[in-house]
């Protein structure tokens, strides 16, 4: 199926650089975390439960719905959105029949109370306007339906402030480097993570979204966290 596109106004230079490091995205994934980004996906898959009709939002390569379908089977309705187009055909080179679309996180096209399940793979971070993001989510979402995120989430505790502000500051940009030939895609990767707020102040602004927070879960020691909101309203 072609990738529809459907995209307003996210910051351009962001776009272009996961379009650039599309192609080895997803080995560096996989290398920079050990695969614990599989396990990660996977536990989230697993909290979430099956459901008909999907949003895989921020969604990439879409390795989120991908291994939600290998643990609960294809859903009804399932969507791959993403600002990247170069993500995107990726995601279609891995499953044909997925349904893409590029678009704006931030004005998703899709009807009100459309979703009974979102995920939101270390995508949330990305977004220009975080309280107009998750507003979205919520609109799109069924009264109960769920919004699963892994993400990296502001570093708090000593283990997690050393590994961005050092190892991770040293290591990921030179893997990105090597790898991908696009260190500053990295450098971008890790200032990010250090700008963005605490899964805390996350959670407090899904609540002022209309979710409320299920489970909130940190892997590895904190150096991402894993949110299950659920739609109050």
């Amino acid at each position: 199926m072609d990738v529809k596109s459907i995209f307003h106004c996210m910051s351009d230079a962001i776009q272009l650089m996961f379009d650039r490091i599309s192609s080895r995205y997803d080995f560096l994934n996989r290398f920079l975390s050990l695969r614990r980004d599989v396990a990660w996906r996977r536990r989230a898959c697993r909290m979430a439960g099956p459901a008909n009709r999907i949003l895989d939002l921020c969604g990439g390569t879409g390795d989120f719905l991908l291994s939600h379908r290998r643990l609960w089977g294809s859903a009804k309705t399932d969507v791959v959105g993403d600002f990247s187009r170069g993500m995107l055909q990726i995601a279609k080179a891995k499953s044909p029949g997925i349904h893409l679309v590029q678009l704006d996180a931030l004005k998703i096209p899709l009807g009100s109370a459309s979703m009974d399940l979102t995920l939101c793979g270390f995508g949330m971070r990305n977004l220009d306007h975080l309280d107009q993001g998750l507003s979205e989510v919520s609109r799109v979402l069924v009264k109960d339906g769920c919004f699963v995120v892994l993400e990296f989430f502001r570093p708090t505790n000593l283990w997690t402030r050393f590994f961005y502000g050092v190892l991770g500051a040293l290591l990921i940009p030179i893997a990105g480097a090597i790898f991908s030939g696009r260190r500053e895609a990295y450098e971008y990767l890790v200032r990010s993570v250090r700008r963005f707020v605490s899964v805390e102040e996350f959670s407090q602004q899904a609540k002022n979204a209309g979710f409320h927070t299920d489970a909130m879960i940190a892997l590895d020691g904190g150096i991402a966290h894993l949110v299950v909101l659920r739609k109050e309203t």
